[in-house]
C-alpha cells in the first residue's frame, strides 16, 4: 500500500513539474507586442472606464492602469477570464469578465505590455 502511495506521489510530482516547464516554455515563446496591445485596448474600449491614456478612470473605484507592471496586468486579466470557471483563482467582475473572455493569452500579454509602456500617475513607495 505504501509503495502505491509513493508511486502516485511521484507521478503527481512529475506531472506538476512537466506542467510548470510547459507553462514557462509557452510564456517564453511569445514576446509581447505593445503595438498590438494598443490596438486591442482601443478595440475593447478600455478607456471608456479607465479614462484617457488609461490613467483617468471615470469613477474613483476603477483603477489607473497606465504604467502598471505588465505581469500584474496580465495576471489580473487572466483572473477575470477564469472568474466564471474557477472562482478560487478568478476575479469576480461581470464587466471585466465579459471584456476578456475572447482574448487569447498572447492578446493579454500584448495588452499588458502596452499598459506598462504608458506614462502613469502610479507612485512607487521606497
Amino acid at each position: 500500500m505504501i509503495k502505491a502511495q509513493q508511486a502516485l506521489h511521484t507521478v503527481f510530482k512529475t506531472v506538476g513539474a512537466a506542467a510548470v516547464i510547459g507553462l514557462a516554455a509557452t510564456n517564453a515563446a511569445h514576446a509581447a507586442d505593445a503595438a498590438n496591445g494598443k490596438v486591442l485596448a482601443d478595440s475593447h474600449n478600455c478607456a471608456a472606464c479607465h479614462g484617457v491614456n488609461l490613467n483617468k478612470p471615470v469613477v474613483p473605484e476603477y483603477p489607473k492602469l497606465a504604467g502598471q507592471h505588465a505581469d500584474y496586468i496580465y495576471w489580473a486579466l487572466r483572473q477575470y477570464q477564469m472568474g466564471t470557471v474557477n472562482p478560487n483563482l478568478g476575479r469576480n467582475n461581470a464587466i471585466m469578465q465579459a471584456q476578456v473572455q475572447n482574448l487569447s493569452l498572447s492578446d493579454m500579454k500584448d495588452i499588458a505590455a502596452y499598459i506598462e509602456s504608458l506614462q502613469g500617475d502610479l507612485v512607487q513607495k521606497k
